[in-house]
Formats: C-alpha cells, structure tokens, sequence
C-alpha cells in the first residue's frame, strides 16, 4: 500500500482517538463542554471520517478505474494541508468559542481555509484519476 495513504489510515485512527477522549471529557465537564464541541466534532468529521476516506479513495479508486493515480504530489500535499488545517482548527476553536479576538480567529480561518484547499485537491485528484475515456 503506498506510504501516503499508510498514513491517511492512521491520522485517521489518531483523530478518532482524540474526538472520542475529548468527548468523553465533556460528558465529565459539562461546564466546558460549549467550548470543545466543534473540537470533538471537527476531529472525528474532518480527521476520522475524512482521512479514512482520503486513505481509502486514494487506494481503492484507482485501481476500481483500472488508472493510476492522477497526480502522487497532490495526494502528499493534500495530506499535509489537511492535517495542518485540521489540528489548527482543533487548537483555536476553543480559544474563539471562549471569545478570544486576534489571533485565535485569524488562525482559525487560516486553517479552515487549509482544510477547504484539501477537500477540493482531494476531489480534483480524483476526478482527473477516475474521468471517463472519450472514445
């Protein structure tokens, strides 16, 4: 299985891990649990979900299309800019949502805006790996 995707499968295992602990945390500290919400929500969407899907899509669709992959880079850059994204969301959500100002919102756009670029070099490499041949 190729290194990049290796390591999709187990960020992906990481980000469960820690969604489930800080869920866990805010059934034992409710008064908190405003703050980490979007934190536990955003590592098991973004980092479970989206990470197995990225591991899985890069591994299995290309073969299922009979292609190889459409561009190696893009996966490995897209691997990066989502966990950058992902684990700076994570860090500065609770800041925001405890109403810090400054840099704590700039970082969370910044990161989210990491994470979008990710989804959508996911779906570009993707669709140029599975398009239909015209014949």
């Amino acid at each position: 299985m190729e290194r990049t995707v290796v390591w999709y499968l187990r960020m992906s295992l990481v980000y469960f891990i820690a969604g489930a602990i800080i869920g866990f945390s805010v059934l034992l500290w409710p008064g908190e649990a405003g703050y980490y919400i979007s934190t536990h929500v955003h590592l098991n969407l973004l980092g479970f979900m989206s990470m197995m899907i990225y591991g899985v899509g890069y591994h299995i669709l290309p073969k299922f299309s009979g292609r190889h992959m459409y561009s190696p880079m893009i996966m490995k850059v897209q691997f990066w800019l989502s966990n950058a994204g992902l684990t700076g969301m994570a860090v500065s959500w609770p800041f925001v949502a405890r109403g810090s100002e400054g840099t704590a919102e700039t970082m969370l756009i910044l990161t989210s805006a990491m994470s979008l670029l990710a989804v959508i070099l996911f779906a570009i490499n993707i669709l140029k790996t599975v398009k239909v041949v015209q014949m």
